[in-house]
Parts: C-alpha cells; structure tokens; sequence
C-alpha cells in the first residue's frame, strides 16, 4: 500500500490523504487520476484531503483545510468555523457545495459555506491550490469545493446498490454524529438518499469549559440522475436545520435556528464532439439568533433577537469542445442573493430597526477557458468577465429606538444606494509534465472581488464583521472599490517512489484591500452620530470598511520520505506574511507559520501515527487594529486506523494528548459570560479528548 503513496508529483502527505477521495465535478485537465489500489494522483492546480483521513475534530469540515498547505481555520465555533488560505478568508474565497455556490444567512457569518458540509456527507475537500480556474466562478484567491458522497451510475442494467456512511464520537465535547448516503444505480439512473444528524455539549480544555459551545444539526435530502437520448437529467434536493440553540461564543447571539434549503437541477449531453452542461440552483436561509437563550440575560432592555433571510438563484451553461490541440471551455453564469436582517427586544414591540434592508445583488458573467500544450509546457488559460449590480431598500427604525439611529437611517435613505461595476479575471497557469519526478508549476493572476453586502450597506454601528468575530463594532461604506489582486506563484513537485516534497512560493498584491480602519481621524473622541451610537454599545472607537492597499507573500509545502520498512514521515507546512502598502503596518488577522508533521508506523491492515502540530507565536500584528499578539503553542495527537475487513473501517485516537492550552491567533474573542474563559479573551482549543470513528462502505 505505501508504495503506492508516492508514485505521483502530486501526493499529499498520508495525514491529509485517504483512498476514497471522489472528485466528480473536478477538471480532468487537471487532474491526474490513475486509479492504484484507490489511490488518485493529484496535479500541482488541486489538493485533496477527506474527513476520514486523520483525527476527528469537530463537526465543521474546515479542521480540514488546516492541515493543506497554506490552509487555515479560524475557529468560530463547532459549526461556524471558516476556511484561511494564504491569509484570505471568507467571500474573497471561491467555496462550493457539491458544486453550488450560494449566500451566507447570518451576517456574522455563523453559517460559513461549508457549515452546510456536515463531515458525515463528504467524501472530499478539494483545493483549489492559488487561484480557483475561471470556470468555476469570481473568486479573489483560490477555492474549495466540498465533494458530496454519491452511488454513481453502475456498468450494467442491473441495478447495484451501496451505502457510504460513518459513526463518530468525541469525549472533549460529548459529541456524536452519523450519516452518509444510501443508494442505487444501474447504467441508466442512479438514486441516493442523504441524510447527516450531529449534536454536542460545551467543549471542554485544560483549564474548565468554554461555555455555550454545544450544537444540534441535522440534513436530509435526495439526488438522483437519469440518462436518456436527449442526455443526462440530475436533481439535488436538500434540507438542513440548525437549531436548539447552538452556540458561538465569539459572537454578540447565538443560533437559535438555521433552517435551509437547497435545490439544484443539472443537464449534460454531447453534441457533435462538444460536451454540453448547465444547471439553475436555488437556496434559502431563515436564521434566528439572540443573546439571552444561551448567556446571562444582559437585561430586559438590552435582550436582542435577530432575524436573518438570504436567498440565491443562479444558472450557468457551458459548452466544452476541442481547440487549438486542447479544450476550450466556454460559459455564462448568473447569480441573484437577496439579504435581510432585522434586529427586535422581544420584550419592546416599538425596538426594531433593520441594519442590512433588503439588499440585493446580481451578477451576470461569461468565461472562456483553455487548456491544452504550449510547447513543453502542459496550460490552463482563462478569461472571465462580470458584470455586477447592487441595491439596497429603506432601512426601518421603530419607534423605541432613539435620535441617534433615526438621523443615521435618513441619511442612508437620502443616500445613493444602488449601483454597478464590471471585474475582470484572468488566469494563466503552466506546469510541465513529470520528467525524473520533477514538474515544475507557475501561475500569473489577476482577480477581483466586489464588497460584500455587510461591508457596503452597515449603516448602523453593530458587531457585523463577516465573522471576524473579534468584538469590535464596524459600520459600512457605500463608496467601496471592488478589490483587485495581482498573483504570481512559482513552484517544483519533486517526487521519487519513496519521497516528495512540493515547495510554492507566492506574492498577491492587492489594491483596494477591503480592511476596517477607524472612524475618522479622533478615535475615541464621540463627536459623529455613529461613535456616540457605538460608545452607548461598548465600543467607543468604531471601524469602518475602507479600501486599503496590501501584499500577502509566503511560502507553503508540504513533504514526506518513506522509510525501508513500515516506518514514514509527512509534513505540512505555512508561512504567510500580510503587509498594508499604504501605511506602516500589517495586515489584520493572518495566520502565524505553522508546521504539522507525523510519523506513521503503517502495516497491512492497520496504522498509527504520532502528529505534532507546532505554532509560531504572531507578532506581526496590525497596530491600527489594535491587534494583540498571540504566543506559539505545540499539539500532541496520537490516532490509528484499523481496516477491519472490506468495507469496515475503524478510527480512533487522542487530540492535544498533552492537554495544552493554547489559542488560535484566527480565533474570535469570547463573548459569553456563563464561562470558564475570561470575557474578551480569545476563545481557546479543545483539550485533551478521545475520539473513535467507523466507516462502512459497500
């Protein structure tokens, strides 16, 4: 089995990498796939890890994401933790589900996109490594798509029936989940039943307990597909609901509800030697969340209940076919979200007031991709263009509310709220083919991303920070420039049959970095309506979101070397730097460098391995920001992994065996009072807990 983990420029290391990785929806001309005892080989554009592929750790797949090189979580909560890569998070981010992009409900971000990827229901997170390709959509760095289970179509008209589904548990939290996929299929149809159910109490570490950190979420749905003469006809349909009250520390509520659904309808054929495929998608949040369900009541006059809606519609075609000795790829895309949030005491029936009213925003755009040869040169091309609409409704403020946010809400309805810009993406990418193990890879970018509704439409000072969660209060701006980033990445895949190493080093300027800055020039001095709204909650030196000039440059890798025996060793490594052009000072909110490294003692049927986890402190901190420092930390995990017949497999181990303490530097601030962890201190990771994990397939 070993021998095989290193036969291809492109493997990730064996802590990150499991057999059953599925990649349906991905580019073949970009992925290697040569099946060796269910192994697939990756091409520098792509990386793959899979839930099942190393120590369970929490419901929220993006744990995953920090264990790829120049991945990273910023830990929110059990279920709203948000993918980092290369210093980039969040909307600049071009995340999927199953292929389907779609808007967050919360404007705080508890439902990050891959809250609705419960790990139960993936079969694989797939990276897109830099920059996503163009095709897949705007995006200002790179991306991810969370790969769903799936029976796939069988060879034969009989029909084949399987099952893909796990069974977790963790002591740190009390946790247990179960789900997966049942299913049939012959040559003609296939039809799968999903369904994923997770609950847990409050997390647990060295020092006591993080208090309101319990979760309760559960998804059902189906997805099934036919083939017939006029070509392949596929629905997705799905319900998640999060509910009785899941907590997140970091932010002013917490979930009392999400309840979510998404439907998808998909077409392909071939016409002439031209491959054909299109979809239209729809999603809708309801969202709920308060202050006082899951934390001490901070008053009758100050309870707070917000109800949140977004809505997206989108459809896209596109049309593959043979060009200039490769694939051109052509397509259109639209996409429509809607968002609301309105803010109530449910003990004042005149408090209302709706800080993001109405918002809509409509993109239209059109890709051309190619790839093929250039020279000895294997090449991804691509062109993108869109082009963008926003608007906003009148905001309400009832009749409880005072002067402040009544004079606010005039001058945002007075004000020029809707508009329009074009952005431009372009992508070229070259690798060459493996020669004596080596592939060398470069990339050149250019990518924008528009401001997010929360960003251009706060109009009233509260904590909305697009889930930086970091305690500070942040009103908009209805001037923001789109952000434009310039990339360029160089990197060598360098394999034998028993080492690798894939070293990448990047830079990505970006004009018109969207960062919160202070007011106006006299922080703490309240002489404008928003700093004397913002003293009366706390926070008497408010942000705004303000166009900034930056540049991220790092270096990322990751390695390994298998020894003459059952013995090897894997790493990862990330190191990103992010600096203001404009000023002297650094970026807000970067990871710090980071190396995880294990040592694995693999037989037949069974493995074990040792994993470090080791964090640098961060000092390079953004002054204007007042971020504060966070020292570097060591994690210990002991997990094996017993292949106990066909289609059995169990998982089991030990995280941060020597029970540390530690806090991630991307970690927002606690918030919740009914605690062990101070009040405005950064939340902490788990302690030590046991986990055990079993796969069936069939």
């Amino acid at each position: 089995m070993k021998s095989h983990l290193f036969c291809g420029a492109g493997l990730m290391a064996l802590s990150v990498l499991s057999p059953a990785a599925h990649a349906q929806d991905a580019e073949p001309a970009l992925q290697d796939v040569i099946v060796v005892t269910g192994s697939r080989q990756q091409l520098a554009t792509e990386l793959t890890v899979t839930p099942d592929s190393g120590p369970l750790q929490g419901g929220d797949i993006t744990y995953l994401s920090a264990r790829t090189p120049g991945g990273a979580r910023i830990a929110n909560g059990e279920l709203s933790g948000q993918m980092a890569y290369r210093g980039l998070f969040g909307e600049r981010l071009n995340l999927r589900v199953d292929g389907q992009r779609f808007a967050s409900g919360g404007p705080n971000l508890m439902d990050p996109v891959f809250h609705y990827a419960p790990a139960p229901l993936v079969a694989a997170l797939v990276i897109d490594r830099g920059v996503s390709p163009v095709s897949a959509g705007p995006g200002l760095a790179g991306g991810a798509n969370a790969v769903f289970k799936r029976i796939d179509y069988a060879s034969g008209d009989a029909a084949r029936y399987g099952y893909d589904l796990s069974f977790g548990a963790r002591s740190i939290n009390d946790s247990v989940s179960a789900g997966g996929i049942v299913g049939a299929a012959t040559d003609t149809w296939r039809f799968n039943l999903l369904g994923a159910y997770e609950e847990g109490g409050d997390t647990d570490y060295a020092d006591g307990t993080i208090g309101g950190t319990s979760f309760d979420r559960s998804v059902f749905g189906v997805s099934t597909g036919i083939k017939t003469d006029l070509g392949e006809f596929g629905v997705d349909l799905r319900r998640q609901n999060t509910g009785r009250q899941s907590g997140n520390p970091p932010f002013p509520m917490d979930i009392q509800y999400f309840d979510t659904d998404f439907a998808r309808l998909t077409y392909a054929t071939d016409i002439g030697g031209a491959s054909l495929e299109a979809s239209v998608h729809y999603t809708d949040v309801a969202h709920l969340m308060d202050n006082f369900s899951m934390r001490p009541s901070p008053g009758m006059m100050a309870e707070r209940a917000s109800y949140a809606d977004a809505t997206t519609r989108g459809a896209d075609v596109a049309l593959a076919f043979a060009q200039w000795g490769g694939e051109l790829k052509t397509g259109l895309d639209t996409e429509e979200s809607e968002h609301s949030v309105a803010i109530t005491n449910p003990n004042n029936a005149g408090f209302i007031v709706t800080p993001f009213p109405d918002i809509r925003l409509r993109r239209t755009g059109a890709f051309a991709e190619w790839t093929g040869p250039i020279g000895s040169f294997e090449s991804e091309l691509g062109l993108r263009v869109d082009q963008n609409e926003y608007e906003a409704g009148d905001a309400t403020v009832g009749s409880a509310l005072p002067m402040g946010p009544r004079m606010l809400a005039s001058a945002f309805n007075a004000a020029v709220t809707d508009g329009e810009d074009t952005t431009v993406d372009a992508v070229a990418r070259l690798w060459t083919p493996a020669e004596h193990g080596v592939s060398w890879r470069m990339t050149l970018a250019r990518k924008q991303k528009m401001p997010g509704y929360i960003q251009r439409y706060g109009w009233l000072p509260i904590n909305a920070s697009g889930g930086l969660a970091d305690g500070n209060i942040y009103v908009g701006d209805l001037g923001l420039k789109p952000e434009t980033a310039w990339l360029a990445e160089a990197g060598v895949d360098y394999a034998t049959p028993r080492a690798f190493v894939r070293p990448t080093l990047f830079i990505r300027q970006v004009d018109d970095y969207i960062q919160g800055v202070a007011f106006d020039a006299t922080p703490g001095v309240a002489d404008s309506p928003v700093e004397m709204i913002a003293a009366m909650n706390g926070d008497p030196t408010p942000l705004r979101w303000a166009n900034v000039d930056a540049r991220l440059y790092g270096l990322d890798l990751d390695a390994g070397y298998d020894f003459d025996g059952p013995l090897r060793v894997d790493g990862v490594f990330s190191f990103v730097r992010g600096e203001r052009r404009d000023i002297d000072d650094n970026l807000y909110r970067i990871a710090p460098p980071n190396l995880t490294a294990g040592v694995t003692w693999e037989e037949t049927d069974w493995s074990a391995t040792l994993e470090m986890r080791a964090v640098a402190e961060q000092s390079d901190v953004s002054v204007a920001n007042s971020e504060a420092e966070t020292p570097g930390y060591v994690v210990l995990n002991l997990f094996g992994d017993w292949q106990v017949r066909d289609g059995m497999r169990v998982s089991a181990g030990v995280e941060n065996l020597l029970d540390q303490v530690y806090r991630n530097h991307l970690s927002g601030y606690n918030r919740n009072a009914d605690s062990d962890v101070a009040v405005g201190t950064r939340v902490p990771g788990p302690g030590r807990g046991a986990f055990i994990r079993l796969s069936l397939t069939h």
